[in-house]
């Protein structure tokens, strides 16, 4: 009975679900790798920055984002910059972390500027939040270690797999597929390096460009990678991690203005998921991307049925927010206007909050008695504001509204609290921030309600 009620909650909040994809509108992000690790799904992702000119890339930090419901994203921040790889030229290139025994192992690709070319590089961690340090102070794949490309970027793009028998892969390239065995301690190869003809139309449909991703389910294998360009996102199929590769054609065709596409594929909670990357945000192009989430059904026989881009996105949550406890205010389902910043004493928080910017927070739990009291801390250099609660809409109805003031400076925070409406149950929950123009409003780290 207490499933099926949640299942009647999480559907009534699907239907007043607007948009979620892109998924995240604070930074713009690229190349997204999901990790299932305990009852959270953990998105590290590469990160565009703002200024980033039309003609080129200028990525120089990984993001990392959590959710326990595929609709509320938490910013934990950067949990490692290509700084901390002293041969890197600082190009964060796409990357991907994986668990094993007790530690947590990234790896990344980057122009090494040691040995000419791009490099296969590993960090390793003891939490999916970091710190994450160089675990070899080199490159684990070096340009010439791979001569079947003759170009000096085919090491990009690593994707890393652990199978049933215990034994991790890794697969890596831009215009040629490479795959290699991992030893035990997931910083050193375990076999020669195998490199697949991307012009073989048995293994490959469209041709391999970039970007793979392995992935097994229910004992199928599946390689995803994006074809052409500009790419569309293509699979193949076998029955073994290093099994030779069955062409399965066009996943996702190419769409909207990206120039590239970035796969990436996760069962979680019952659900499947494919993530990819595209240009949606305002201000997006081909340099400053976004990623964005496709839930999906295998077929019977294993396949993966065509997916398009949508902005949708992930309608149905697989879980609620509990209000009544220390919320972070980037744990976010949908924003407008504001960003997030880090600071090493308060870590991650909200900023660039202006006159009608707005958080929305996706399926929030009430419960049957309801909230009387809002609480949340923030801090105003300027003239402060004020922060509408609003249900199921921006428009929607007002339970309260917080009051906060000047502070003296950005540095200075304080909480405040208001008392709000007994509102009841499942809803969407609309922070609305109201104040004087053209100012920052204040910056705001967290808030809670309480019944």
């Amino acid at each position: 009975m207490k499933g099926s009620f949640l299942s009647f909650l999480l559907g009534l909040c699907a239907l007043s679900a607007q948009a979620q994809n892109p998924i995240i509108q604070t930074h713009y992000t690229a190349d997204p790798a999901p990790m299932v690790y305990g009852d959270t799904l953990y998105l590290y992702v590469g990160c565009d920055e703002n200024d980033a000119p039309e003609n080129s890339y200028l990525m120089r930090e990984y993001r990392l984002y959590t959710t326990t419901d595929m609709v509320n994203w938490t910013d934990c921040g950067t949990p490692l910059r290509t700084s901390a790889f002293a041969w890197s030229a600082g190009d964060a290139s796409a990357a991907q972390c994986i668990p094993r025994n007790g530690k947590f192992y990234w790896y990344i690709s980057s122009q090494n500027t040691q040995s000419p070319g791009s490099s296969i590089g590993v960090a390793v961690g003891d939490s999916p939040y970091g710190p994450f340090k160089d675990a070899i102070g080199r490159g684990l794949v070096t340009n010439n270690m791979t001569t079947y490309a003759k170009h000096s970027w085919d090491d990009l793009d690593p994707t890393v797999f652990i199978d049933d028998d215990g034994q991790a892969w890794l697969y890596w390239g831009n215009g040629v597929c490479y795959r290699a065995k991992l030893n035990e301690d997931m910083i050193s190869l375990g076999s020669e390096i195998e490199a697949i003809d991307r012009a073989d139309v048995s293994s490959f449909s469209g041709g391999f460009t970039e970007a793979p991703w392995l992935y097994e389910r229910g004992g199928h294998y599946y390689l995803l990678y994006a074809a052409g360009f500009p790419e569309s996102i293509h699979y193949s199929m076998s029955d073994a991690a290093g099994g030779s590769w069955k062409a399965q054609g066009v996943l996702m065709p190419t769409e909207r203005g990206s120039n590239t596409n970035h796969p990436a594929i996760i069962d979680y909670k019952g659900h499947s998921y494919f993530f990819y990357h595209n240009d949606a945000l305002p201000g997006g192009h081909s340099y400053c991307r976004s990623v964005c989430i496709e839930e999906f059904s295998y077929t019977p026989d294993g396949k993966i049925p065509e997916l398009h881009m949508t902005d949708a996105g992930i309608t149905e949550a697989v879980g609620t927010l509990y209000p009544y406890r220390r919320t972070e205010a980037e744990t976010i389902a949908w924003s407008e206007g504001v960003t997030t910043k880090t600071d090493e004493e308060r870590g991650v928080y909200v900023t660039d909050i202006h006159n009608d910017d707005c958080i929305k927070v996706r399926c929030v739990d009430f419960g049957d008695k309801g909230a009387s009291r809002f609480t949340a801390c923030a801090s105003s250099r300027y003239f402060g504001g004020q922060i509408e609660l609003r249900i199921d809409g921006k428009e929607g109805e007002t339970i309260g509204t917080l009051n906060i003031p000047y502070t003296g400076e950005w540095e200075n925070w304080r909480e405040f609290e208001t008392l709000v409406k007994g509102v009841t149950g499942v809803h969407d929950l609309y922070l609305v921030f109201k104040g004087k123009k053209p100012h920052a409003l204040f910056n705001l780290d967290w808030w809670r309600f309480d019944n």
